[in-house]
């Protein structure tokens, strides 16, 4: 049996290489300078189409400052946009813009082309037992 000790290096490094490939791909198509934290911004917003700024930082689970960050470079980019809450003036909604919207096709397309890579040679039965070993360990986490 392989050395349990280094699941945790395992998993660290197939994070990494898999946010290469996400990288390479948005690169070609020149859709750079974008961290793995934007995408998901855009693909929990694509989810729930408007949030304020409290609900996204649960959904990303970063604080406040951080997701204000990433949000206001978003909103620079063009792939987002605030407006007013009519539930509550002191805060406001986060929604995409178009071109978030076709970012999202985009990147769709690519997570695709990641989970065909990901999973190469499983079966589906051992894809779901896979993902309720994952789900086994962030429960050990959120405890």
């Amino acid at each position: 049996m392989s050395d349990v000790n280094s699941s945790i290096s395992l998993l660290s490094h197939i994070h990494s290489i898999t946010a290469d490939f996400l990288i390479e791909r948005l690169s070609n198509c020149g859709m750079t300078d974008f961290a793995s934290s934007h995408g998901n911004i855009l693909f929990q917003l694509s989810k729930v189409p408007d949030m304020t700024l409290s609900q996204l930082t649960k959904k990303i689970n970063r604080d406040k400052s951080t997701t204000t960050v990433l949000v206001r470079k978003l909103e620079k980019e063009g792939l987002i946009y605030l407006t007013e809450n009519p539930d509550d003036k002191r805060s406001r909604k986060i929604s995409l813009t178009e071109k978030g919207k076709n970012y999202n096709i985009q990147t769709s397309k690519m997570s695709k082309e990641l989970l065909n890579t990901f999973y190469k040679g499983f079966s589906e039965e051992e894809k779901e037992q896979f993902l309720n070993f994952l789900k086994r360990i962030e429960t050990n986490f959120s405890q």
